[in-house]
């Protein structure tokens, strides 16, 4: 790999509270490292149509502090086709774009290994408020999200006790359910509803039943919105929605609420300026280092590399979604590395929602 003299930054796919620390991070060290910096705005949509500014250190001062992303985000289904990888190369030719560095989720991964495989080496950060990159401990954007669902559930908790109510909350995180069982824990939830753990739907009612014999006045129910209830004509219904109904019906009076991208906004806290900073430093190293095709992970308090396309089949094999000739590469040692990390967040997941229901009163 030729010596590094210009790097691109880019965030894509859904926005995440800590984006702009990580740009900030990004463009101050390769900065210090004696590199141009360039911004392309718009995640990948940028580098098809040529959106492309400068970055210096005073366009990222005081970025830190801000929700969203400074550069914009998008999502762009025309970066998958060669015409689209063919535009982005050419946009990287023209400003002298020697490297990327893609901050986003799975997606954004997918289309950051696409462009080191075209010759533009490529690192990947970790951001997105779901935290369901499963090779990583954490991503940037999540303990954000988790504070601004934790505020709500208990601004809905003052009103569910004044009114002996019980309150549904729907919260974000697609097929993952951490933020949904960590904020249910930290509010004191009476029921939590999460992909990857069977919901035992009588219980829960029972307890709340219980409950409310005791004189207990406000309920909180928190479900992630990657579950669902399948009707008996095959519909798949969001779970948050029918369960609101049948608590209304048999046990007490019940509103629901969805609290959809409102997750996604706030400045971000501490753990994920510090996060996107580390990350972002991380990123720029390995590309000075010469190395492609990798992200950012956090494992064990530690930022290390791992290579993009195994992280991807790491995710789909937690997530149940291989597909034939997904292994067909990797040796029974880097399999079972792959098992290994879906067996800790496994564990993880449970042992969470474990004590959710072990405190669930």
């Amino acid at each position: 790999m030729d010596k590094i003299k210009k790097i691109g930054v880019l965030t894509s796919g859904g926005d995440a509270p800590g984006m702009n620390a990580a740009i900030r991070a990004i463009t101050d060290k390769a900065i210090e490292q004696g590199l141009d910096v360039v911004a392309v705005l718009g995640g990948y949509s940028g580098l098809i149509n040529d959106k492309v500014v400068p970055m210096t250190m005073d366009t990222v001062n005081g970025i830190i502090k801000r929700g969203g992303t400074c550069i914009y985000s998008d999502r762009c289904p025309e970066f998958a086709t060669e015409e689209g990888m063919q535009k982005a190369i050419a946009t990287c030719k023209k400003h002298k774009i020697d490297a990327i560095v893609a901050i986003g989720g799975d997606g954004t991964f997918r289309g950051a290994t696409d462009l080191s495989l075209h010759g533009i080496p490529t690192v990947g950060v970790a951001g997105t408020i779901d935290n369901d990159i499963t090779a990583t401990d954490y991503t940037v954007g999540f303990d954000t999200a988790m504070n601004t669902v934790l505020d709500a559930l208990d601004n809905f908790m003052d009103t569910c006790e004044s009114h002996a109510r019980c309150n549904v909350v729907e919260v974000m995180g697609r097929d993952c359910g951490d933020i949904a069982v960590r904020t249910a824990i930290a509010s004191g939830a009476i029921a939590v509803a999460i992909p990857e753990v069977p919901f035992d739907e009588a219980e829960a009612l029972d307890r709340i039943k219980r409950a409310r014999a005791a004189g207990k006045r406000g309920m909180i129910v928190v479900v992630s919105e990657g579950v669902f209830h399948t009707d008996e004509n095959g519909n798949k219904i969001p779970y948050g929605e029918y369960f609101t109904e049948i608590c209304q019906r048999d046990i007490m009076e019940t509103r629901f609420a969805r609290l959809a991208h409102f997750v996604r906004g706030g400045n971000p806290t501490l753990r994920d300026r510090l996060t996107a900073s580390r990350m972002g430093v991380r990123a720029v190293e390995l590309l000075l280092e010469g190395k492609s095709d990798l992200i950012v992970i956090e494992e064990d308090g530690k930022y290390v590399p791992m290579d993009i396309v195994f992280a991807l089949t790491t995710d789909r094999m937690y997530k149940k979604k291989l597909k034939d000739g997904d292994l067909d590469k990797y040796g029974d040692e880097d399999i079972a590395a792959m098992k290994a990390i879906c067996d800790k967040r496994t564990a993880e997941i449970k042992e969470l929602y474990k004590i959710a229901n072990d405190i669930a009163l």
